[in-house]
């Protein structure tokens, strides 16, 4: 058994996070010491394994339930862990997309940018429009995940 710092330092997950995992659902009720403290066994630290890795990869979290789900049916087809692990992959090459994007942009504005004072610094001047008249990119400022 394991204490909630333990199982915490073998996993790299916050005892805070862990809790909330539990609140969530997503990590079953641990047993409980005479004195009440959390007690974890192998099942909670393969499944805290599996919710951190699957986050290292970028799941969101109800993905992750989903997958927990479909994990704890190991007789069950595998084609919808298939269709999960394929739909972040297209979200992955889609940010990768975006971020190719960005950096060129970032890259043609720092070219601009010869020295002089602030007032006439082109890097200024592409931040301060807006509209994005500056940019090349024109779907820059249109996308659904700018702030």
């Amino acid at each position: 058994m394991l204490s909630i710092g333990e199982l915490a330092r073998a996993t790299g997950v916050k005892p805070t996070t862990i809790r909330w995992y539990e609140t969530e659902g997503l990590l079953p009720p641990p047993a409980r010491t005479e004195g009440g403290h959390r007690a974890y066994g192998r099942t909670h630290l393969d499944r805290l394994g599996f919710i951190r890795h699957a986050r290292e990869l970028g799941f969101a979290l109800p993905v992750i339930r989903d997958l927990l789900g479909l994990a704890d049916r190991p007789d069950a087809d595998c084609a919808a862990v298939h269709a999960i692990a394929t739909a972040q992959i297209d979200e992955i090459d889609s940010r990768l997309r975006r971020l190719h994007a960005l950096r060129a942009e970032l890259s043609r504005m720092a070219e601009s940018c010869r020295g002089g004072t602030v007032g006439e610094c082109r890097i200024i001047e592409t931040l301060a429009d807006f509209a994005h008249g500056h940019c090349a990119d024109p779907d820059h400022g249109r996308r659904a995940d700018r702030d």
